[in-house]
C-alpha cells in the first residue's frame, strides 16, 4: 500500500500539493526513507534534548527518533489525526503522572517534524499516506486511473496489513471484475508495525465465495499434535487442519531438547546438532533455521563462529541491525576518514588496525596493530599514514613484505585520492571497493558478505545525498565546530553528516540483503543451501517453511514480553482501542499471552519435521531463565509420553 500511495502522490502532486499545505507546491516533492526521515528528525529534536526534553527516559537517541516516527506512521495507517498521538498515549497511561509530560513532548516533536516537512516538500511515510488518503484518493482522476488500468485484484496476507489498507480494499473491490483476498489464521505478526488481523477478518463480508483450506501442506500429523499440545496451556483452541487425531506419542517424536547450565554450552549443542543433521542424517543446510526472540550481536557471532568452524554454510538477517555494527562497513568508514583528513574526528588507532586487518587478506590483528603503531599518526587533528618503506628492516620482517606491499598499495590509493579532486562519498566507496578492496590479495576479494555490506552502504550514501543534498545547506547544518576546518574544497559536507549519522547508530534502510557467508551468493537467500539465523519474528515474515527449527533461549522472557517502547504503543494506537480506556496490567498480560501463542503456533506451522529447543538455566547476561515459554513446555511434556521407540528423547546435560 505504501508503494501504491507514493506512486499516486507523485503522479497527482500538482492537484494535491497546495491543498495539503506544502510551502512550495510548484516544486517536486522529495520522498524520505527510514534513514533520511530519522536524520531530519534528529536535527530537529536534538536541540530539544540538549534543553532537557525526555530527561526522565534512559533510551538511545536513535530509538527515540524512530519511535516518534513510528507514532506518525501509526496515525496515518490507522486513520486518526497525528495531532492526537500524545492525547491517546496519555489517556491510556495508568502509571506515574510524569510520563504524561513525555507524551506531550512526543506530540510537540511530531508537530515540529510535520511543519518542517511541509515547509521543504519532504514526504516521510506517514505524510505520503495522509496526502494520498486526504488529497489524492478522493479525487475522481485518481480513482478512475486505478479502476480503468486494473481489472483484477489479489491481496495476500491481509492479516499483516493495516486498517487503511483494508479501507482501500473496501473501496476498490466493488470496482474490480474479480478479487481474491487471502487471510492466514492466527497471523498478524506485524502488530508492532500497525497490522490489524481483527479488522482484516471482517473483509470476508465483501466476498461472494469463502473458502477455508483445512489441509496443511507443511506439517505432518505429529507436528499438528505438537501445535495442539502447545495451544492448550495458552488457553487457545487452534484451528484444526483436517487431519485425523493422532496419538500424543507422535507429537513427542518431533520435540528434542537439552537443558544446559550456561549459555555457551547451549550454543555448542546447537552447532553440534546441526553438524550431525547435515553430515550424518543428510538434512540440507537450507532446510534448517536457528531462531531466537532477539538475535543480539554476541549470540549471532557465537553461532556464526561455531558453524564456520564446522564448515556449515549459513546466512543471517536482522532488520534492526545498524550499519555501524557491520565490520565491513566500519572498515570502509575508517578508510573514508583517512581519505578525507579534514573530516573530524580522526579515527582511533584501534579502528585503523581493525580496518587494515579486514582490508588486507590474511593479515592478523597482531601484525595490524604493529603496523598501525608505526605508520599511523594524528597531527593537529589530521590523520596520516607513512610509507612501509620507512620502517626498520627488523619490523618489516615481522610484518612481512607481502602484507607491506598490499598496505602500500592501499596507502598510495588513499594518498592519490587526497591530492586529487574529491568526490561524493558514495563514489569514493564505490571506487575504493572496485579498485582496491575487491582485488586479489585484499580482504573483500572472497568475502561475499563484505561485498554485500559495501553495496548496501554505497546505496545508502547515494540516497542520502539525493534526499538531503538540497536541504542541508539551506538549514546551515554543519558537522564541524570551526568553519575553517570544514573540508569545503570538495564541497561535500554531506559526507561528514552521513558518517556522523552512522556513528550515532541510525538504523539502515534495507536496500539490499546482507550477504550470507562461506560462499553463499547474495540476494538469493530463499533458495540457498545455508542455515538461516534470525529473530523468530523475522523468520515468520519470510513465510518459508523448513524441515528443522532450533529455538534458543526458551527460558527467556523475549518470547513473551513486549519490547519496551516508552514513546509509543502498538495496541493503544490502533483502531480497536477506545480512546478513553487505560492500558492495565491485565491488558498487558493478555496481549503477551496472545503474542506467545501466535509466535509459537506460527513457527510450528512452518516446520516439517523436528523442533530442537535450546534451554540454558543462566542467560547470556548471567540471569536465571524461567520464562513463560519454558513453563508452557513443561506442561506440554507432562502430558506427553517420555519415551519413543524404546528410548528417551529428553536429554539432560
Amino acid at each position: 500500500m505504501g508503494g501504491l500511495a507514493q506512486r499516486m502522490v507523485d503522479l497527482f502532486w500538482p492537484l494535491a500539493a497546495e491543498e495539503a499545505g506544502f510551502s512550495h507546491p510548484n516544486c517536486l516533492p522529495t520522498f524520505l526513507n527510514m534513514e533520511t526521515a530519522q536524520y531530519y528528525m534528529a536535527h530537529l529534536v536534538s536541540p530539544l534534548l540538549d534543553q532537557g526534553w525526555f530527561e526522565s527516559l534512559v533510551i538511545d537517541r536513535n530509538r527515540l527518533f524512530s519511535q516518534i516516527l513510528d507514532n506518525l506512521n501509526k496515525a496515518a495507517l490507522v486513520g486518526f489525526p497525528f495531532t492526537e498521538i500524545g492525547e491517546r498515549l496519555a489517556s491510556a497511561w495508568m502509571g506515574d503522572v510524569s510520563q504524561k509530560r513525555v507524551y506531550q513532548e512526543v506530540q510537540e516533536c511530531a508537530n515540529i517534524f510535520r511543519r518542517f516537512c511541509l515547509e521543504h516538500n519532504l514526504l516521510d511515510f506517514s505524510l505520503q499516506m495522509e496526502v494520498f488518503w486526504q488529497h489524492v484518493w478522493p479525487k475522481e482522476p485518481c480513482r478512475s486511473t486505478l479502476v480503468e488500468r486494473y481489472a483484477h485484484l489479489i491481496a495476500d496476507n491481509v492479516e499483516e496489513d493495516t486498517p487503511r489498507t483494508h479501507d482501500f480494499l473496501r473501496h476498490i473491490i466493488p470496482e474490480m471484475q474479480t478479487a481474491l483476498m487471502v487471510h492466514d489464521t492466527d497471523g498478524g505478526y506485524r502488530l508492532f508495525l500497525g497490522a490489524d488481523p481483527q479488522n482484516a477478518s471482517r473483509l470476508r463480508e465483501l466476498c461472494q465465495e469463502q473458502i477455508t483450506f483445512d489441509h496443511s501442506f507443511v506439517n505432518p500429523p505429529g507436528v499438528q499434535a505438537v501445535i495442539r499440545s502447545f495451544a492448550r496451556p495458552l488457553g487457545k483452541a487452534p484451528v484444526e487442519v483436517g487431519q485425523d487425531p493422532v496419538p500424543a506419542s507422535l507429537a513427542r517424536r518431533h520435540l528434542v531438547f537439552e537443558v544446559h547450565r550456561f549459555h555457551p554450552t547451549m550454543v555448542d549443542w546447537v552447532a553440534d546438532r546441526i553438524r550431525c543433521l547435515v553430515a550424518e542424517e543428510g538434512v540440507p543446510p537450507g532446510k534448517i533455521a536457528v531462531l531466537a526472540p532477539y538475535m543480539g550481536d554476541a549470540l549471532r557471532f557465537s553461532l556464526m563462529n561455531r558453524l564456520e568452524a564446522r564448515r556449515i554454510p549459513f546466512y543471517s538477517h536482522r532488520p534492526s541491525r545498524a550499519l555501524r555494527d557491520e565490520p565491513a562497513i566500519q572498515c570502509l568508514l575508517t578508510l573514508a576518514s583517512l581519505g578525507h583528513p579534514f573530516w573530524k574526528p580522526a579515527p582511533s588507532a584501534e579502528a585503523v588496525a581493525t580496518s587494515l586487518m579486514l582490508s588486507i587478506e590474511g593479515m592478523d590483528l597482531v601484525r595490524a596493530q604493529l603496523l598501525t603503531g608505526i605508520v599511523y599518526r594524528v597531527r593537529g587533528g589530521f590523520p596520516s599514514l607513512s610509507s612501509f618503506d620507512q620502517i626498520q628492516t627488523e619490523m618489516r620482517n615481522r610484518i612481512t613484505y607481502q602484507f607491506g606491499e598490499r598496505f602500500e598499495s592501499l596507502r598510495l590509493w588513499l594518498e592519490e585520492y587526497r591530492v586529487g579532486t574529491p568526490e561524493p562519498l558514495d563514489l569514493f566507496f564505490s571506487r575504493l571497493f572496485g579498485e582496491v578492496l575487491s582485488q586479489k590479495g585484499f580482504g573483500f576479494h572472497t568475502q561475499v558478505d563484505a561485498g554485500a555490506a559495501a553495496t548496501r552502504l554505497i546505496e545508502s550514501v547515494r540516497r542520502f545525498r539525493w534526499v538531503v543534498g538540497d536541504i542541508l545547506p539551506v538549514k546551515g547544518f554543519s558537522a564541524v565546530e570551526n568553519p575553517a576546518d570544514n573540508y569545503l574544497a570538495d564541497d561535500h559536507p554531506l559526507g561528514v553528516e552521513y558518517m556522523r549519522m552512522v556513528r550515532e547508530g541510525v538504523i539502515s534502510a534495507q536496500y539490499a540483503p546482507v550477504g550470507p557467508s562461506i560462499g553463499v551468493p547474495s540476494g538469493v537467500e530463499e533458495d540457498v543451501e545455508a542455515v538461516f539465523i534470525a529473530p523468530a519474528t523475522t523468520y515468520l515474515m519470510r513465510n518459508q517453511p523448513v524441515d528443522v527449527q532450533f529455538w534458543l533461549d526458551v527460558g527467556g522472557l523475549g518470547w513473551w514480553e513486549r519490547l519496551n517502547q516508552p514513546l509509543t504503543h502498538p495496541y493503544v494506537l490502533s483502531r480497536a482501542w477506545p480512546c478513553d480506556r487505560g492500558w492495565s496490567d491485565t491488558d498487558e498480560y493478555n496481549a503477551n499471552q496472545d503474542t506467545l501463542y501466535r509466535l509459537v503456533v506460527g513457527l510450528l506451522r512452518r516446520c516439517r519435521s523436528r523442533i530442537f529447543l535450546g534451554i540454558s538455566e543462566v542467560s547470556e547476561q548471567g540471569f536465571q531463565q524461567q520464562g513463560p515459554l519454558l513453563r508452557v513446555l513443561q506442561q506440554v511434556l507432562r502430558r506427553l509420553p517420555v519415551e519413543n521407540a524404546g528410548r528417551p528423547e529428553v536429554e539432560y546435560v
